[in-house]
């Protein structure tokens, strides 16, 4: 098997649903070896959704190339067990409450005195300080007070949300992106370990492009439905068999090659976004009017000969059966109980790297054994003690 970019790195993955956990997802799929510590009730996505056998088909994803080990961090034998395994590791990610990891002495500080290399990653809803810092955040709430749902939906009806955890997937991926880039400070520039400090409302924020220092001169971007506020043409239109297509034809060139394809040539020489913004509904009305008389399959294929940006609305049904995708390896197969499952791979693609998956998320405290002889060298007798106790699980 090639290798990959973080193939030696140790990964001690604490909390819990989507955030932390994703972020630590993406470099277990890029080589990590990610130890997940779980409660012994487990994670709550294992049971989240779709559920077969017991497992939902969400962990099988979320929890790809991933160990688990069960420990009580209500027990103080466990948090010693934590505090030693954090020893063994190059990386820490958390997502509880801010203070928590403190009440239980697995802080930072607590951590980096006989871990000065640690990189200690830390996601919650709001950061580690400010007013806000106490306050339960999850996803939905972070796209509420980070402004992502004031642009959501249709300005005649209540803001919207997408149907997955936006906020959530990219607390994670700025996450993974921070704690590469303390990797590479601590190894590549002689530096040490550092602290990670993540909140999904500033992940929000961070991608509202140029929603603030417009407000700051007095404009707020609102609620647009199917358009983009200032960028003309681009929406979704209806087709003759009841299909949806979006088209992007905003730049000057895209633009003159859509009027042509849809043949308008009065409006071809329509030049410069302003000038197409101020006349925005009789645009999207002469491109509607042509796509309503065809097939999303014929239209697509029309504006891809005329080189338009266009594409159909797919669902996941669609995305299973996509050519381009399982042409780029982005639908992966895993076996589990002896059937094959699909799930989606990780971008993004690496030529030498590539990241890759190795198994699917398997049984809650499957590898608390193995971890605790490999990593601390435990012997059996000490970890049927601890069993016995009720500090860990199998």
């Amino acid at each position: 098997m090639s290798r990959r970019p973080l193939d030696g790195v140790r990964v001690l993955e604490l909390g819990q649903l989507l955030a932390g956990p994703w972020a630590a997802t993406m470099l277990a799929y890029f080589g990590a070896d990610v130890i997940k510590v779980e409660p012994p009730g487990g994670d709550p996505i294992r049971t989240w959704r779709v559920v077969e056998d017991g497992t939902s088909l969400w962990w099988r994803s979320l929890a790809r190339n991933k160990r688990s080990v069960v420990i009580d961090l209500r027990h103080d034998e466990g948090r010693a067990l934590v505090k030693q395994l954090a020893a063994t590791s190059d990386v820490l990610i958390e997502n509880f409450r801010p203070g928590t990891m403190e009440q239980w002495g697995l802080g930072p500080d607590d951590l980096r005195a006989s871990s000065p290399r640690l990189v200690y990653a830390r996601v919650s809803g709001f950061g580690q300080t400010g007013p806000h810092a106490h306050r339960p955040g999850y996803a939905s709430v972070a796209e509420a007070v980070g402004g992502l749902r004031s642009v959501t939906g249709f300005p005649d009806r209540p803001p919207a949300r997408a149907n997955v955890s936006l906020g959530d997937s990219l607390a994670g991926i700025h996450a993974a992106l921070g704690i590469v880039m303390a990797l590479y400070e601590r190894d590549a520039q002689g530096g040490t370990g550092q602290t990670i400090d993540v909140a999904l409302t500033e992940s929000i924020v961070s991608v509202l492009e140029s929603m603030i220092p417009e407000a700051d001169r007095g404009v707020v971007r609102e609620r647009a439905g199917t358009t983009v506020t200032g960028i003309v043409p681009s929406n979704t239109y209806p087709t003759r068999d009841g299909k949806w297509v979006v088209i992007g034809a905003n730049s000057e060139s895209n633009f003159q090659r859509l009027m042509r394809a849809i043949e308008r040539p009065d409006l071809e020489g329509l030049r410069g976004n302003p000038a197409r913004v101020a006349r925005q509904a009789e645009l999207d009305e002469a491109i509607a009017t042509w796509t309503r008389t065809r097939s999303a399959d014929e239209i697509v294929r029309v504006l891809e000969d005329a080189a338009v940006p266009a594409g159909p609305i797919q669902d996941a049904r669609d995305l299973l059966h996509d050519p381009q995708l399982q042409a780029r390896g982005m639908l992966e197969h895993v076996e589990v109980d002896g059937r094959s499952l699909t799930i989606p791979a990780i971008a993004p693609k690496l030529d030498g790297t590539p990241g890759r998956t190795e198994w699917p998320g398997g049984a809650l405290g499957a590898h608390t054994r193995e971890v605790l002889r490999e990593r601390l060298a435990m012997h059996d007798d000490a970890i049927d003690a601890l069993v016995a106790r009720g500090v860990i699980a199998e």
